[in-house]
């Protein structure tokens, strides 16, 4: 079964929006308004530098994009693919299919006829890294951190929030496309010919033997996201939030 992506849809990763930028909020409102106008919108994950179902700090402090998110859902089909800095989301949406990383890779299909793999990206790590996303994600271990959290007047978001905003978000990765290529063979590949992620914020496409992957550009980083556009040489034309191609 094949999730049908429409002509005109958008996809946009990597916001990571905090209480110091409001890229990600320009967006929003541009889709609302229609100066950004799409049948389904693609929220690739990480699209805060954190936000959890369970934490009542995150869900407060990004009120608004929540209601705003709603509301366009309104009127635009819109999937929410879980990251690693936000998930368990369910409960704070009502219209948006949230995708959680264990129903990642979303199997699609593009208007052309390609068969694609969908996803943050932030899945088959090491056993360490599938570890911690295990535990981090649990309902019971993060109702214990919001109870603690509140205690603390927030203080456990803050740091964690402060700690993202010291990260580099645009560097580029060494060898990439061997990290890659040894991902890809995690995937169940059967009838696909593109995975597109985001998570890495490369903004790169690569080619291998039988399968084109394309890694989502960071709109943290150039404030960037994509239109699925057949009638291109890419499947996925890149724009700018100011109405300029890249």
């Amino acid at each position: 079964m094949y999730l049908e992506i429409k002509e005109g849809a958008v996809f946009i990763a990597d916001a990571h929006e905090n209480e110091s930028t409001n890229a990600f909020w320009d967006f929003l409102k541009f889709v609302e308004s229609g100066d950004i106008q799409t049948p389904q919108l693609f929220l690739m994950g990480d699209m805060f530098d954190l936000l959890v179902g369970e934490v009542s700090f995150c869900a407060n402090l990004y009120a608004k994009y929540i209601e705003l998110i709603e509301k366009i859902s309104l009127h635009v089909e819109i999937y929410y693919l879980e990251g690693n800095h936000d998930f368990n989301l369910k409960d704070l949406f009502s219209n948006v299919k949230v995708v959680k990383i264990e129903s990642q890779p979303l199997a699609c299909s593009l208007p052309n006829g390609q068969k694609m793999l969908l996803l943050h990206g932030d899945k088959y790590g090491d056993t360490l890294h599938n570890i911690f996303t295990c535990i981090i994600r649990n309902s019971t271990f993060l109702s214990f951190l919001n109870v603690a959290d509140k205690a603390m007047d927030g203080y456990i978001s803050k740091k964690i929030k402060s700690n993202q905003r010291n990260k580099k978000l645009c560097e580029k990765i060494p060898d990439f496309r061997t990290k890659v290529e040894q991902k890809l063979s995690r995937y169940d590949l059967s009838n696909i010919s593109l995975v597109a992620e985001g998570h890495y914020h490369q903004n790169s496409v690569l080619s291998f033997e039988k399968i084109r992957y394309i890694n989502f550009s960071s709109f943290a980083c150039n404030q960037s996201y994509f239109i699925v556009q057949s009638s291109q040489d890419t499947e996925f034309a890149q724009k700018q939030l100011r109405g300029c191609n890249v």
